[in-house]
């Protein structure tokens, strides 16, 4: 199981890579294996506020559909188009090409419920 150390990661099963005030988030490779392959991306958040914890999209595989929980609060600035034609990109690709959104954090928004690579792997098992 691939769970890169610089990212931080959630309960929920999404990755979270912070750049300044910038997040990038995306679904875990467990996640993806759990899921099957994915074939659509729903996100209908974007340049509207979401707080942590809320839903801020859906991911569609053959079998099911997962909602997508933002880790941080903030405004979702960016989807990634690439999903719109590509949603596999979730299952080839979580960590790269597969992210999801950008979020512009929050002021003051609390990082604290966020998971090491340590902490997740040992969530996962």
């Amino acid at each position: 199981m691939n769970t890169p150390s610089e990212l931080k990661y959630t309960k929920d099963h999404e990755w979270v890579k912070i750049e300044g005030n910038v997040a990038t988030i995306g679904i875990t490779d467990f996640a993806q294996g759990e899921l099957g392959d994915i074939v659509y991306v729903d996100v209908d958040t974007v340049d509207d506020d979401v707080n942590g914890g809320d839903v801020f999209g859906s991911v569609e595989a053959v079998k099911t559909v997962s909602d997508l929980f933002l880790p941080i609060s903030g405004k979702v600035t960016e989807f990634n188009s690439a999903l719109e034609d590509q949603p596999e990109l979730l299952n080839t690709d979580p960590y790269g090409n597969g992210w999801i959104v950008k979020l512009e954090i929050a002021e003051g928004a609390d990082h604290s419920e966020l998971l090491t690579a340590e902490e997740y792997q040992a969530i996962i098992g």
